[in-house]
C-alpha cells in the first residue's frame, strides 16, 4: 500500500478493499492491515487480484473518486467513476492541448529533456562503473555532447525542430552504446537500431523491452483518466497510442535500456534464448521471454526515490506516478510537467 499526493496505490496481490464509514480499509484475509479517509484521495489504483467491494465502489462513484483495477503485471483492467466524474473535461484539455502546437511542445519538450537528460546520465554511469574496460574519452565526448543538447531544447518551440534534436540526442547516445554491452560480445553487439524486424539480439531485447515499456505507460494514462491515444509529441495515427509513446520517451534509456543492458553484462540471456530466422530476424524465443518476463517483473519490484516527488517507490509505479502529474498539470494544478529525472 502506498499513498502518493492524493492517490492510493495498492500494489500487494492478496488485498481485498471495503469501506467501513467514510473509510476505505485494506484487509488480507480477515485481517484489516491499513485504513484511509476518502476524503484525502482523488484515485486508488489497485494491482491486486483480490478487487474490492460493491459498496466502495459505490461510494467512489458518488464522491467522484476515480478507482482503477489493474493486474499485478500492470495491465489495465477497468475503471470505475460516476457519471460526473470530471474525466471528460480532463480529456477535453488533452485534446485541446494536443491541437495546439504551442503548447504541445511545452510538453513535449519536457519529455525530451528528460529522455536526454537519463541517456547522458546512463553514459555517465557506464563510464563511473566501468572506466577501466571502456574507451573513457569517448564516452566524455558523447556526454558532453548531449549535454550541450540540453540547453536548445528548453527553449525550443517547434515540435519539428524538437523532434530534430531528439534525433541527435539519440544518435549520440546509441554511438557508444555497443561500448555499454561489456559481456559476450560475439552475441550481443549493437551496430544501429533495427525494427520490424530486430535484426540482431540487441535489437531483439530492446524492441521487447520497449514494447513492454510502452504497454505499462498506455496503462498507467487510463488509470489516471488520459486517452493513450492522443500526443503530443508523436501526432495522432490509427492505431498508435500516440500519448504512450510520448511519456515513454523519457523512460527508455532508464527503465528499457538499462534493464537490457543488465540482462547482458551479467550473462542472464546467452543465444540459446534467441530464435533466428531465415529472413534474418532475431527474435526471443519461448524460454527467452519467459525469462525476460520474470527479470522485467522483479526489476519493477526494486525501489528508488522518485526525484520530484521525493517518496520511495518501486520503479513499476514510476509509468503511474509521471502521469498523474501530467494529469495535474493539464487540470492546472502543476505550472508545468515535470519529468523523470534519473539519480
Amino acid at each position: 500500500m502506498k499513498q502518493l499526493l492524493n492517490t492510493l496505490y495498492v500494489t500487494s496481490e492478496d488485498v481485498y478493499l471495503s469501506l467501513d464509514g467514510e473509510n476505505i480499509v485494506a484487509n488480507r484475509g480477515k485481517e484489516k492491515v491499513a485504513r484511509y479517509p476518502l476524503h484525502t484521495l482523488q484515485n486508488i489504483v489497485s494491482f491486486s487480484y483480490s478487487g474490492a467491494s460493491t459498496a466502495l465502489m459505490g461510494a467512489c462513484a458518488e464522491r467522484q473518486i476515480g478507482l482503477t483495477f489493474c493486474t499485478p503485471e500492470g495491465k489495465f483492467l477497468a475503471r470505475i467513476c460516476g457519471s460526473s466524474f470530471g474525466n471528460v473535461l480532463l480529456r477535453r484539455e488533452q485534446y485541446r492541448i494536443s491541437d495546439n502546437e504551442e503548447k504541445s511542445c511545452q510538453i513535449s519538450r519536457a519529455m525530451i529533456l528528460g529522455k536526454l537528460y537519463n541517456a547522458r546520465w546512463s553514459i555517465e554511469r557506464t563510464r563511473r562503473d566501468h572506466s577501466l574496460r571502456i574507451d573513457e574519452q569517448k564516452f566524455l565526448q558523447a556526454s558532453g555532447q548531449i549535454q550541450n543538447l540540453l540547453p536548445q531544447v528548453r527553449k525550443e518551440t517547434s515540435l519539428e525542430r524538437l523532434r530534430g534534436l531528439e534525433g541527435i540526442g539519440a544518435s549520440i547516445y546509441f554511438s557508444v552504446f555497443d561500448d555499454m554491452i561489456l559481456g559476450d560480445k560475439e552475441n550481443f553487439f549493437f551496430r544501429e537500431r533495427s525494427r520490424r524486424p530486430p535484426l540482431d539480439a540487441v535489437n531483439a531485447l530492446l524492441s521487447f523491452a520497449y514494447s513492454l515499456l510502452a504497454n505499462d505507460c498506455s496503462c498507467a494514462l487510463e488509470s489516471t483518466g488520459l486517452d493513450s491515444y492522443v500526443g503530443f509529441l508523436h501526432r495522432d495515427r490509427p492505431g498508435r497510442k500516440s500519448l504512450a509513446l510520448d511519456l515513454m520517451e523519457e523512460l527508455r534509456p532508464c527503465m528499457a535500456d538499462r534493464f537490457v543492458l543488465t540482462l547482458m553484462n551479467t550473462r542472464m540471456v546467452s543465444a540459446s534464448d534467441f530464435q533466428y530466422m531465415e529472413s534474418g530476424a532475431v527474435l526471443l524465443n519461448e524460454s527467452g521471454r519467459k525469462l525476460f518476463l520474470r527479470k522485467w517483473q522483479e526489476r519493477k519490484k526494486e525501489i528508488l526515490t522518485h526525484p520530484y516527488l521525493g517518496e520511495k517507490l518501486s520503479w513499476g509505479m514510476v509509468p503511474y506516478i509521471q502521469s498523474m502529474l501530467l494529469a495535474r498539470y493539464l487540470r492546472g494544478d502543476l505550472d508545468g510537467y515535470p519529468p523523470f529525472l534519473w539519480k
